[in-house]
């Protein structure tokens, strides 16, 4: 008997030209393009053709998590630049935050932000608890940035405050978009619908955690960022009287699905780290982004659609100038039978 093969994190690496990841959003919402990855074999495609792959009886399951303006950027009253990127509204004036600053950090330091001031209390982990004087949602709305990727590097401007955000976005929270949502416009929705597939939302508010590397080469133990999630009763419906594909768009709802199935609770909080040799129960099929050498994300893709088929697709996809990340193109993978 053949052993099992056991995967570290330099597995998931990859060499990527820089200049194929992508600083901007295709022109249109669909002209991206689409790397169908099924069976053996792998089709070039442009997004808009992704109806021809969905098949009557199919639910679409999608994450209406909505990208707030989470980045401030303020000045210490000690002097020194300071960014502020909120990870969590905990109350109407305080808030789970990054902190970066050009002069060190120490608890109690104010920070200035336009009129108003933040105060870091105390450290969290990895994070700052941050109390502000005006309710944080006001603070972001007067100031905040769209907290684009550090691998777009560019100031964010009035066009990603549209294009970051996927069309069907309603409830906010979330300081990373769901990126393989980005790539659906109303037409393209509209056109799903009339084949009478279900087009259904789930929620997870995504964290700064999803672009993070992971701090060992050993993923036996790995700690996972926690991410709120919830389940409509409407969409759990659907999915339980699916006659079709479930078909998970992002890896978010991948999580989702799999955490709930996981713990028999459609609301709550997950930190479900999926690699190679997990045993997926609720998705058949994943529409995703093209994701960072050695993430978790990547991981997770490799492990739905099989390591081997999943890296080669990667390989191809450089050699053929796709766009790489938030702003790029996407892959239609099918789930991989271990």
């Amino acid at each position: 008997m053949m052993s099992k093969k056991i995967f570290t994190k330099s597995d998931f690496d990859y060499l990527l030209p820089p200049e194929l990841i992508a600083s901007q959003p295709a022109q249109e919402r669909t002209g991206s393009r689409l790397l169908a990855v099924s069976g053996g074999s792998l089709n070039h495609l442009q997004f808009s053709d992704l109806p021809s792959l969905l098949l009557p009886g199919d639910v679409v399951v999608v994450n209406d998590t909505k990208v707030i303006k989470a980045r401030l950027v303020g000045t210490k009253k000690t002097g020194g630049r300071t960014e502020i990127l909120v990870e969590r509204i905990e109350s109407e004036f305080v808030a789970l935050c990054h902190v970066k600053s050009s002069r060190g950090l120490k608890e109690a330091h104010e920070v200035e932000i336009g009129a108003y001031s933040a105060r870091l209390v105390e450290r969290v982990e990895d994070l700052h608890r941050v109390a502000f004087d005006a309710p944080v949602a006001q603070v972001l709305d007067e100031h905040g940035h769209v907290p684009l990727p550090n691998y777009i590097q560019r100031n964010d401007t009035p066009e990603d405050e549209e294009r970051y955000q996927t069309i069907y976005a309603r409830e906010e929270g979330a300081i990373a978009a769901p990126t393989a949502g980005l790539h659906f416009d109303a037409e393209l929705m509209q056109q799903i619908e009339n084949m009478n597939i279900r087009v259904v939302p789930i929620t997870l508010h995504i964290g700064a955690g999803t672009f993070q590397s992971l701090r060992e080469n050993d993923l036996s133990n790995v700690s996972m960022h926690s991410e709120r999630y919830s389940i409509p009763q409407s969409t759990r419906t659907a999915i339980d009287n699916c006659e079709g594909r479930v078909v998970a768009v992002g890896t978010t709802v991948v999580r989702t699905l799999e955490s709930a199935n996981a713990t028999g609770k459609d609301r709550g909080e997950t930190q479900l780290f999926i690699s190679p040799g997990f045993k997926f129960c609720s998705v058949d099929t994943l529409v995703t982004n093209f994701h960072l050498p050695e993430s978790t994300l990547i991981m997770l893709v490799c492990a739905f659609a099989g390591f081997d088929r999943v890296m080669h697709a990667y390989k191809v996809a450089v050699e053929k100038n796709y766009r790489f990340f938030s702003y790029g193109d996407a892959m239609w993978c099918e789930k991989h039978e271990i």
